[in-house]
C-alpha cells in the first residue's frame, strides 16, 4: 500500500516499476524515449519527469541525506501545504491504482478505434460508476485515454478477424469500439458486465 504523509521519508516506499506507467505520475505527461526519462521518488517511489522530480529532502530512513523527491512530498516532508492539490480532480484523472482497486472489473484488452491499429489498453470499470469503461495505458497511470458511458450501446460479440478471436464490438449509432480478451473466459466475464451496462443495470463484482 502507499504510504501515509505521516510515513513519507521515514520508511523506504515501494517503487512502481518504470514499465507500469506510460505518463508521469505527477503531471501527466506522456514519457518519450528523448525528452521525458523517468525518475523515481525517493520519498513515495512513484515514477516522475525530470520537472517533477526536481526537488530535494532530507529522508529520515536514509541517515537523513538529501535525496530526489517529487512536489508533492516535498510538500509534505517539509510541511508546506499546496492549495491546489485541493482542487476537483476532472473526470479522467482518477487515478488507476484506485478505480482498478474498486472496480466491477479489470484488466488488459486489446482495443481498436475506427481503423487505427490495435492497441494494449487497461480496462477498468469502477464500482462507483459501473457503467462507464476507462481505458488506461497502463495500470498504474494516473489518467485516463478514455472513457466510454456504456449505456445506449450494442454488444456484438462474433469476432471479425481470425487473429482475435476473442473480440467484440460495441457500437452507437457513429462510435464503434471494438476489444479483444486474451483469451474465452476473459472475454465472458467482460461481456457479463457489459451486457448489463448498456441496458443500465448496475453488473455484479467479476474481480473475485
Amino acid at each position: 500500500p502507499p504510504l501515509q504523509n505521516a510515513e513519507l521519508g521515514k520508511r523506504a516506499p515501494r517503487w512502481i516499476r518504470d514499465n507500469e506507467v506510460t505518463m508521469c505520475m505527477k503531471c501527466k505527461e506522456p514519457f518519450n524515449a528523448l525528452t521525458r526519462r523517468r525518475h523515481h521518488c525517493r520519498a513515495c517511489g512513484h515514477v516522475v519527469c525530470w520537472k517533477c522530480s526536481d526537488y530535494k529532502a532530507h529522508l529520515e530512513y536514509d541517515g537523513n541525506k538529501l535525496n530526489k523527491v517529487c512536489k508533492d512530498c516535498y510538500h509534505v516532508i517539509i510541511g508546506c501545504t499546496d492549495s491546489e492539490e485541493k482542487k476537483r480532480k476532472g473526470i479522467l484523472e482518477i487515478e488507476s491504482a484506485e478505480v482498478s482497486g474498486n472496480s466491477v472489473i479489470c484488466s488488459f484488452l486489446q482495443y481498436m478505434e475506427k481503423s487505427k491499429p490495435w492497441q494494449k489498453a487497461w480496462c477498468v470499470i469502477p464500482k462507483q460508476e459501473a457503467l462507464v469503461l476507462y481505458m488506461y495505458g497502463a495500470p498504474q497511470d494516473v489518467k485516463a485515454l478514455a472513457t466510454i458511458p456504456l449505456l445506449g450501446y450494442t454488444v456484438d460479440d462474433t469476432p471479425k478477424s481470425a487473429d482475435l478471436p476473442h473480440s467484440f464490438k460495441l457500437t452507437q449509432s457513429k462510435s464503434v469500439h471494438s476489444f479483444a480478451a486474451d483469451n474465452e473466459e476473459l472475454k465472458q466475464k467482460w461481456l457479463k458486465v457489459i451486457h448489463l451496462a448498456v441496458k443500465g443495470e448496475t453488473p455484479e463484482c467479476q474481480n473475485e
